[in-house]
């Protein structure tokens, strides 16, 4: 993204770093060599305290900021918020994080609380600037990236299961599972190649119609060899198709098959930097198994603020280890 050098530019880059319209919300952003890093979104904290703002920017101390930008999306019902955008500064101040600039929306418009000039910044407010008409926007579609979603819901129905399939319910009630007292090695092997099968058949039209196919994939991701080897085969030139199948896959999933896939959706989209999917992927993921360990291992990475890349870095040591276990004779 490009540098923000104006209030306009940070209202309207604000969407595209957390993929929706916020509200209620406080948004801060870390930046380094005056490049966008890390954004971080919250809900509004009403009651806040100073042990939560302090973990807040700990991450950006974690991140290298070198200073901050915050954004506060007021509630209705709140008309100020003065007390708690002085004890984030003074808490930047603590890690030497410099708060460049401070915006409060409310109702439609917003106020630079940092600025003095009552005529750049009325008491008032401005206008919010239209997202569409914006350089921001104009630079991200360039870029091929999307518009963000007008809010969180929007987001969320992205993501939502679609009608039921029960021809396909049918054929993954037909899949033979994984008999661990056995050697499961050989249908271990079935289900990676299974996955392999699906990503280039999704690569070549964009869906599946092979319902066989689909099903055996849906099953074998329980078995956790397979589930770690499809999250391991992302690499940076794929990650788009892999996300986009993921997303397909999470969108056709019967009850009791979602939490595998949710899981590699959220990991995948929290490396391209869409960490508010990631986190509603995990809440479908919880919500078809409440109790799906990596659900709750990516929820603690995710919420403890882990850098993207850090997946790559794993995935280098990891992969090569799981593709000798299932294929080796």
């Amino acid at each position: 993204m490009t540098t923000l050098t104006s209030p306009h530019d940070l209202l309207t880059a604000v969407p595209f770093l957390v993929g929706y319209q916020p509200e209620d919300s406080l948004v801060l952003i870390g930046l380094k060599d005056d490049l966008v890093g890390m954004a971080m979104r919250i809900d509004f904290p009403e009651d806040f305290d100073c042990d939560q703002i302090d973990n807040l920017v700990s991450h950006l101390e974690k991140d290298c900021a070198e200073s901050a930008l915050l954004v506060a999306y007021l509630p209705k019902h709140i008309s100020e918020c003065e007390s708690l955008i002085e004890t984030i500064k003074d808490a930047l101040l603590l890690r030497n994080i410099n708060l460049r600039e401070a915006i409060v929306v409310r109702e439609g418009r917003w106020r630079s609380s940092i600025c003095t000039d009552s005529e750049c910044c009325p008491i008032e407010g401005s206008p919010l600037p239209i997202l569409s008409d914006s350089k921001i926007a104009a630079e991200q579609v360039a870029l091929g990236n999307p518009l963000p979603f007008q809010d969180i819901n929007e987001l969320v129905e992205s993501i939502s299961q679609i009608s039921a399939d029960p021809d396909l319910l049918e054929v993954i009630n037909s899949v033979p599972t994984i008999d661990y007292d056995d050697d499961p090695r050989l249908l271990q092997r079935e289900g990676a190649e299974a996955v392999m099968d699906l990503v280039n058949e999704f690569e070549t039209g964009g869906i599946s119609q092979d319902k066989e196919l689909i099903a055996l994939v849906l099953v074998r991701l329980h078995d956790l060899q397979v589930r770690d080897f499809a999250l391991g085969s992302i690499c940076n030139e794929n990650i788009d198709l892999y996300w986009n199948l993921w997303r397909w896959l999470l969108r056709i999933a019967p009850a009791g098959y979602i939490a595998p896939i949710a899981t590699l959706f959220a990991a995948t989209s929290y490396e391209k930097g869409e960490g508010a999917l990631a986190q509603r992927a995990l809440d479908r993921a919880v919500s078809d198994d409440v109790d799906y360990p990596l659900a709750k291992l990516l929820r603690q990475v995710f919420n403890a603020g882990w850098p993207p890349e850090t997946f790559a870095t794993m995935r280098a040591d990891l992969h090569p280890k799981i593709c000798d276990a299932l294929f080796s004779e």
